[in-house]
């Protein structure tokens, strides 16, 4: 690991320990093992690497999602997608995102320090609110709204449909940080909250095996 993404490390770890405002660049220098000066020879100040550590933590989201052969950012490539996979195949797709977010070291430390310093920073607030709540629905919301425009699925309310999907599965989320040994019963409940959503919003299974056909 390269200096500067130890710094970017580092960072996160003390801003998941002590809080962003209680973090100075010498603490992360001094942790990272180099002089002040030398850090800023990467980083202006503290501000450039808390944005450093969120381009970071969306650009690993993303090759993750790549890897679930997702797009992650765009909602009109990824209906195309969700048009032709079956039930098992969104629950196992699900699983999967799930357990990213919970396991992944770099998202697990960023979202727990965000967690603690939003009732502390009006600006973290902010970026807590973007991160967790308005770019997630943003994003299914879009995604949704295709999802009905092609039959798929039937709501006359897609904002309220959104929040039924999401704000359960960040509820689980939580849940697991807080108590991780619920794991096992969380992934449990995250299957059966995707079966319900599919019979609530009636989930068309034929024409996906038909539109899996065509494809």
């Amino acid at each position: 690991m390269d200096t500067k993404q130890r710094i970017l490390d580092e960072a996160l770890t003390l801003f998941s320990e002590k809080g962003y405002a209680n973090v100075y660049v010498a603490d992360i220098a001094d942790r990272v093992g180099i002089k002040a000066p030398s850090l800023y020879k990467h980083y202006k100040n503290k501000q450039a690497i808390f944005d450093a550590i969120i381009e970071e933590m969306n650009q690993r989201f993303l090759e993750q999602a790549g890897a679930l052969q997702i797009n992650g950012a765009d909602a009109a490539k990824d209906a195309d997608i969700y048009q032709t996979i079956s039930e098992e195949q969104l629950i196992d797709l699900g699983r999967n995102l799930f357990l990213y977010f919970l396991h992944d070291d770099h998202t697990r430390r960023f979202r727990k320090m965000l967690t603690i310093e939003q009732f502390h920073d009006k600006e973290l607030a902010k970026v807590y609110q973007k991160q967790y709540v308005d770019d997630p629905l943003s994003y299914q919301g879009m995604l949704f709204g295709m999802l009905v425009a092609s039959g798929i699925l039937q709501t006359d309310n897609v904002e309220i449909m959104t929040i039924h999907f999401y704000a359960p599965i960040y509820m689980l989320l939580v849940m697991c940080d807080r108590e991780p040994e619920r794991e096992p019963e969380a992934l449990k409940t995250l299957e059966a909250h995707i079966r319900q959503f599919n019979l609530l919003y009636a989930r068309d299974e034929n024409k996906i095996r038909s539109r899996r056909k065509k494809a």
